[in-house]
């Protein structure tokens, strides 16, 4: 294979993510891309990309390991993808005191405890949807996808429900890589803002959440092995960030997914296929995430081709394209198939920077789509699916909006 000299300038607009992901296998495991003006190796390639992402020789610790770092705070669009000290950008041991700390909100006994309450929240906005007349046509990104996950990671970290839509709203421009520098900077200061007003409101009066819970731990302990002022607002910003972006996404794919795939929603409803198995095919064909910056090379890293990633080089995770490599799911990658044998996919990570958050979401995912489909047995596109408008993005993935139709709800 001969290798492109030129990098590949990916989309800051995210507009044709597929076709994207195409060139970026037909260049080979791992190619130079143009991320907004930095270089970088993407690598589509599943089997590299999990050998990297599981490799002590590459890091996700850009003060320590990345030589454009200085450069990219004062002049990237994303300089906060690579400049928030939380665990998104901690390596080694950092990275392991950080996950102990915020690892006991997300064990299984405490995701099985938020059922009910995910249930009830559901149900309460799907009983908002029910009320109104059965030709009206719904956002149901912003009557559903956006309300559950803000509202549930809300309570989690204790957000006031009045000041969820401002997070959201700012959370949503961290996302925007349409943004210029300065807007970018804007957003940011606007965004820390909010959450140093929220942590001193918190610590003022604490309550029975996981904000309350780190503050006590910074507090008391005071040992230095809980979380600084800055690792605190930045673990908050990555909780909420990671806790409702991407699961609105998820959301907004997978009815997508099922409305213009009629014949796999009628593989769940004739019981062929399971909620769980909806959630995991549109994981895999429309992953929240599309690429994730950054990691760097601690070391040369030789490829597979004979290139060499060398120490310092940034590295892109690019997971919409790694999911749908036909290595890994064959001559039908690009299909929607829920009966498909093997629906493994890198939507969540891999190796120890894999989501914490990864059984919420699932559960909010499977819990929303199980409700709507079967409260709103008409529910159908209210828009042809090519009149569906991305969110202006090269890192997640969803639309701006998803108009449909609910019909007459089920008795």
């Amino acid at each position: 294979m001969t290798h492109p000299a030129e990098p590949l300038v990916l989309d800051p607009a995210g507009a044709d993510p597929h076709a994207e992901g195409a060139r970026l296998r037909a260049r080979g495991p791992a190619t130079p891309v143009d991320v907004l003006g930095v270089r970088a190796w993407s690598v589509s390639d599943p089997a590299l990309l999990k050998r990297l992402l599981t490799s002590p020789d590459v890091s996700k610790d850009a003060r320590r390991h990345w030589p454009g770092f200085e450069e990219a705070v004062a002049h990237w669009p994303l300089a906060l993808w690579v400049a928030v000290r939380n665990m998104f950008t901690a390596h080694g041991a950092d990275h392991a005191r950080l996950r102990r700390i915020v690892a006991p909100a997300f064990t299984a006994r405490r995701i099985a405890a938020l059922r009910p309450e995910v249930e009830t929240i559901v149900g309460g906005l799907l009983d908002e949807l029910a009320a109104l007349p059965a030709d009206t046509v719904v956002d149901l990104r912003a009557r559903l996808a956006y309300p559950l996950p803000i509202a549930v990671i809300g309570r989690l970290l204790g957000v006031p429900e009045e000041d969820r839509e401002g997070f959201r709203a700012l959370v949503d421009g961290v996302f925007d890589t349409t943004l210029d520098t300065e807007a970018a900077r804007l957003n940011t200061e606007r965004l820390y803002g909010l959450f140093h007003a929220f942590i001193a409101a918190r610590r003022a009066a604490p309550g029975d959440d996981m904000t309350s819970l780190l503050l006590a731990a910074r507090d008391e302990e005071g040992d230095g092995t809980g979380l600084g002022e800055q690792e605190l607002a930045d673990t908050l910003l990555l909780m909420i960030s990671a806790g409702y972006e991407t699961t609105v996404n998820v959301i907004d794919q997978a009815v997508t997914a099922l409305l213009t795939h009629p014949d796999q929603l009628a593989h769940v409803r004739a019981g062929r296929a399971g909620w769980e198995d909806v959630v995991e095919e549109t994981l895999r064909h429309e992953p929240a995430v599309k690429h994730l910056p950054l990691r760097y090379a601690v070391t040369d890293i030789p490829l597979p081709d004979g290139r060499v990633i060398a120490k310092g080089e940034a590295i892109l995770a690019s997971y919409a394209a790694a999911n749908r490599h036909p290595d890994w799911h064959g001559p039908t990658a690009d299909a929607f198939d829920l009966t498909r044998p093997g629906k493994d996919h890198l939507a969540f990570g891999h190796g120890v920077h894999f989501c914490l958050g990864a059984p919420l979401a699932r559960l909010e995912v499977a819990t929303a789509l199980r409700a709507l489909f079967s409260r709103f047995p008409g529910l159908a596109l209210a828009v042809p699916a090519e009149e569906l408008r991305r969110t202006p993005s090269l890192i997640t993935n969803g639309h701006r909006t998803l108009p449909v139709t609910l019909g007459r709800p089920a008795d």
